[in-house]
């Protein structure tokens, strides 16, 4: 008799991949609130919000919204969504089932990751089409601009998917997750320069919001999608686009320590 071959990590990476797309698209409220979501509020914001010239440099609302909505549903997708599922698998010991099983913890992970950023990249690429339809966003024409849409949209998915699985262990279970982080989310959004121009929120929030990684990102895509004269309409001044790398690799390898110091497979009552 011939011996099977066992299978490689890619293979099983590939797998694990699959079964989070599957678990992903049989979920329609997830989907709803992945993708749907932010699209309504593009589109309402931008509608109610209807300046057209935002501090004299031709940009309308609707165009710096699309940026923050963007940076935001990454958040919401490598953050909050990630958080709640691997919160929720845990508390009905589906981890509890893979762990005991011959997947490596690490294809567990990366299947979690590249589901992620599929789903992130299909968000993005739905957003800024709708921001070109409706309020004429026109799309980087440079290589430059386009790097640093990549090493940003890299570095905050990267962030917000390590804070995600972080989190995913700080919470008590899966039933509580949805009403620990949402609120947690709604406040970065509101202080990070997604639903109203950062410059306009009093002075303490602005440096409230800096010390978190949401208002980085927003200001990094807002770097990418509006032209170079609204810089001088941010808080410093310009972009800090160094400033912008940092805070986004703090918050990045913070997650990763804490995720691997953290996290678990079984639930609490299990310990």
């Amino acid at each position: 008799m011939t011996a099977r071959t066992a299978p490689s990590w890619w293979s099983m990476t590939a797998d694990r991949f699959v079964v989070e797309v599957k678990e992903f698209t049989r979920s329609r409220e997830q989907m709803i609130f992945i993708f749907f979501f932010p699209m309504i509020f593009l589109a309402l914001f931008g509608a109610i919000f209807n300046t057209d010239d935002l501090y004299g440099t031709g940009v309308s609302f609707g165009q710096y919204f699309l940026a923050g909505m963007i940076a935001s549903g990454m958040l919401n997708t490598g953050f909050q969504s990630l958080a709640i599922s691997i919160s929720i698998d845990r508390s009905e010991d589906v981890l509890k089932r893979i762990h005991a099983t011959p997947l490596p913890p690490t294809a567990y992970f990366f299947g979690k990751i590249l589901q992620v950023l599929a789903v992130s990249v299909v968000q993005v690429a739905l957003l800024i089409a709708m921001g070109a339809l409706l309020f004429d966003v026109s799309l980087p024409a440079d290589a430059w601009h386009w790097f640093t849409f990549v090493w940003v949209f890299v570095l905050g998915l990267a962030c917000s998917t390590a804070w995600g699985i972080a989190t995913s262990s700080l919470l008590r279970n899966g039933k509580a997750a949805s009403a620990i982080l949402t609120p947690v989310v709604l406040v970065l959004q509101f202080t990070s320069g997604v639903f109203f121009v950062f410059t306009e929120l009093p002075t303490w929030l602005q440096h409230f919001a800096e010390v978190f990684p949401l208002k980085w990102l927003a200001q990094g895509m807002r770097a990418v999608f509006l032209p170079e004269q609204f810089a001088a309409a941010e808080a410093a001044g310009s972009w800090q686009l160094p400033l912008v790398a940092l805070m986004l690799a703090v918050w990045l390898v913070a997650g990763l320590v804490i995720s691997a110091r953290t996290f678990r497979w079984l639930r609490l009552d299990d310990r």
